[in-house]
Formats: C-alpha cells, sequence, structure tokens
C-alpha cells in the first residue's frame, strides 16, 4: 500500500532567514494525521539565508540525521565538534541525555539547503555522539546508496533504531529498486527533480509512505535526489 503525501500539504514556516517545509508536526505546525512515520519524526526542508543560521540550543533523546542538498552548513555543538557539511556528505548527532549545539549557513553570499531529519532511539539517556561521512560522488549516482545504519555497515553513520537511511542522485532515466523485508515499512522523500513511483509522478518535497509491499520501482523523469528510509 502507498500512501502519497504532497509537498504541497506540508507544514511551512517562512521567517525571512529560514524558510523551512514540515513533512511531520513540528513547532508551530501540527497535523494529527501526520505525527510522523514509526520512528521517523521529523523531516524539515530548510533554506536558511547566507549568514543566517540557528543559535545554539538543546536537544535531548533523538538521533537527528543532516543531509545537505546545496551549499554548505556550519555545525558546533558542545562535545567540541565543529566542521562544515557539503552536499553528499551526511551527518549524524545523537542527542542522548542532552548536547547543545549551532547550525549556520557558512557562506556570506549563497543559501544552503538541507533536509533535517529526527529519529527516535531506542533507548533514552544515551551518550551524546556525533559522526560525519562524506561519500564520493560516483556512489550516490545512479543508485540508492546506505547512508546510515544501526551497524554502521557499508561506511554509513550508526542509528540507535531498528532503520536505515539510503540517498541517491538519479539521472533522467534511471531506474532503481527499493526491496523491503517483510514487516518493514519505508519512506520516500523527493528531494530534488521528479520521478515515478510505481508508475504514479512525484516532484520535489512529495513523499509516499510504503506499507505491504516487497518492493517499488523507480523511474526519474528529470535530475532528482532521493532519501529512502528502511524501518521496523
Amino acid at each position: 500500500m502507498l500512501t502519497v503525501r504532497k509537498s504541497s500539504e506540508r507544514g511551512h514556516a517562512n521567517h525571512g532567514w529560514l524558510d523551512s517545509f514540515h513533512t511531520f508536526s513540528f513547532a508551530g505546525y501540527r497535523d494529527p494525521d501526520w505525527m510522523g512515520f514509526g520512528p521517523l519524526r521529523v523531516i524539515n526542508e530548510d533554506r536558511i539565508a547566507p549568514g543566517a543560521g540557528f543559535p545554539t540550543h538543546r536537544h535531548q533523546d533523538m538521533e537527528i540525521v543532516t543531509w545537505v542538498l546545496a551549499g554548505a552548513l556550519e555545525h558546533k555543538d558542545s562535545l567540541g565538534n565543529g566542521g562544515v557539511i557539503r552536499p553528499g556528505e551526511v551527518q549524524r548527532m545523537r542527542a542522548g541525555h542532552g548536547i547543545a549545539h549551532s547550525e549556520y549557513n557558512a557562506s556570506a553570499t549563497e543559501p544552503v539547503h538541507l533536509l533535517q531529519i529526527w529519529i527516535e532511539p531506542d533507548a533514552y539517556g544515551l551518550e551524546p555522539g556525533y559522526e560525519q561521512i562524506a561519500f564520493a560522488p560516483e556512489s550516490l549516482q545512479g543508485r540508492l546508496r546506505l547512508i546510515a545504519s544501526r551497524d554502521g555497515r557499508e561506511a554509513s553513520v550508526t542509528i540507535h533504531q531498528d532503520a536505515a537511511i539510503h540517498a541517491g542522485r538519479l539521472a533522467a532515466g534511471d531506474r532503481v529498486s527499493l526491496e523491503l523485508a517483510a514487516g518493514r515499512r519505508a519512506w520516500l522523500h523527493i528531494a530534488t527533480g521528479r520521478i515515478k513511483v510505481q508508475g504514479y509522478p512525484l516532484e520535489a518535497g512529495d513523499a509516499v509512505a510504503i506499507r505491504f509491499e516487497s518492493g517499488i520501482d523507480i523511474e526519474a523523469l528529470e535530475a532528482s535526489e532521493l532519501v529512502v528510509f528502511d524501518l521496523a
């Protein structure tokens, strides 16, 4: 069973320096029908103006994954980690029993476009942690590449949940398949471009909840970037 979540139905908040679309209920946007999908709690599509960003703030008991689509994002946290995240790099911050961090556009001239993803952990009060991994561009092209997993397999970042995140960049005409083990579900987010899922056309910002399926077929109608969540 496939359930489509259209981009135009998402929550939206424009603060001037931040233009954000919320796939699930977040902050001042609340929709009881879209509180999350299993342990997947947040997918925020953020565009941050040059030189702007989130000042230091705290999180607790959440696995926070950042995937930059364009531009560069600067990160600093209370564990002493700091760096810049660019397209093709995944960052995972384990909030655990508490962590403080800031996120700013690393450019004074260009906006940064990113997905911020929150996944509920399978245990509370964990030790906070941080990982950042860069993937070779060719490893993301024409396929769905594992970028986060419970066990860190295939050089992915680790998340404390029975979940896996894949990302891929498809050229027009590329076809990929997503296979699901029995009893698992998936969430497909179209970050950029246009695709077909089982022949149904979808565009940037759209998403599909996938339940009771052994797999789906995806075709890119134009250059597209996808993020896929395999969930228990």
